[in-house]
């Protein structure tokens, strides 16, 4: 296969691999596996290029989309979601979505405790 050496990357006959981290431009990119979570779900280990400097990963496109599966095979995929900040009486509101509430089982009336979590805040039940 022909490979030519081009200023940051290699370009091949199928892909284009960086050599040098586009996020931080300082660290050199090795392969290695990276155990993927969202929301708290492990969604399992998978191979990527990461960077020796600021850790930022990449994955190829095949990899990418295994990740996607695993993340809608747990049903969480989705999950995330914008949301307003409203007024009730003297007190501040937030609507949680119907598919977050099923997700995590939320229903009207139930007791919670929620709290601060440096800049987040934490419901649990």
């Amino acid at each position: 296969m022909k490979r030519e050496k081009t200023t940051g990357f290699l370009r091949d006959q199928k892909s284009i691999r960086f050599l040098t981290c586009p996020t931080c431009n300082k660290g050199q990119l090795k392969k290695g596996k990276r155990k993927e979570i969202m929301f708290g779900v492990d969604l399992g280990t998978y191979p990527a290029e990461i960077c020796d400097h600021c850790h930022e990963s990449y994955t190829d496109e095949e990899t990418t989309e295994k990740i996607l599966q695993a993340a809608k095979d747990k049903g969480i995929w989705g999950l995330g979601k914008h949301t307003r900040i409203t007024r009730s009486g003297n007190s501040l509101a937030v609507r949680i979505p119907k598919k977050l509430a099923d997700y995590l089982g939320l229903k009207e009336g139930m007791d919670t405790y929620i709290h601060p979590e440096g800049d987040k805040i934490i419901l649990e039940h």
